[in-house]
């Protein structure tokens, strides 16, 4: 077997796992929006913990669209020899490229978009908390999981729920990630006072890992 002829394989079956890996997340994500009660009874079934994923029913059908695109460019451009196709495919994978690269140097060299990001970050949260926390499954589910996974206890601090719609309907107590063990909902009293809030742990993780992640 020639060089290229290999090469061409390879190109099919690589592009041929990311063709069916895009089918198999758009599938996932149009059966989330179609029929999201039996999704969720095997989900909570098999993996409580990765309930949050009824939230992602319209980013799995944008992901598993664009992976079944490059799939489909990548194969029938490889074995068709399609110069049109393959241009297509790799014009994409640069665009990707770039705009890594892009996002990598404005994490790493721009602190002050990233301190507009946060402003503005702060501004869509602590809304959310106050209006929609308590109200909107999939918003509580969403702040639920990340005070979980940082410890913290709101955006700012704990004073973000005060005078919001979990607080105001919950007999003015504050939700289970704010509270000493094993309180599910507490009072000012019984908070956790060594959570800090979400913003200050995220900002701690970048100063720790920023370049990793640029």
């Amino acid at each position: 077997m020639g060089c290229f002829s290999f090469l061409k394989l390879m190109m099919f079956v690589f592009n041929g796992v990311i063709f069916l890996s895009g089918l198999a997340v758009l599938g996932i994500g149009i059966w989330v929006k179609v029929d999201g009660g039996s999704f969720v009874q095997i989900l909570g079934a098999a993996a409580p913990q990765l309930m949050q994923l009824i939230n992602v029913g319209y980013l799995c059908i944008a992901v598993g669209t664009f992976l079944l695109l490059m799939g489909f460019l990548g194969c029938c451009g490889a074995m068709k020899e399609s110069k049109c196709m393959l241009l297509l495919f790799f014009v994409i994978i640069l665009i990707l490229f770039i705009a890594e690269v892009a996002g990598a140097v404005v994490v790493l060299a721009f602190s002050s978009v990233a301190d507009i990001f946060i402003e503005h970050l702060k501004n869509w949260a602590v809304k959310t908390l106050r209006e929609d926390y308590g109200r909107r499954d999939d918003v509580t589910a969403i702040w639920d999981t990340t005070m979980k996974e940082l410890k913290c206890c709101g955006f700012n601090n704990y004073k973000d729920f005060n005078s919001s719609y979990f607080y105001q309907t919950h007999s003015q107590t504050y939700p289970t990630g704010c509270c000493l063990p094993p309180k599910h909902e507490c009072l000012e009293s019984e908070l956790d006072s060594t959570k800090q809030g979400c913003l200050h742990e995220f900002q701690t993780f970048l100063s720790r890992n920023g370049k990793i992640v640029g």
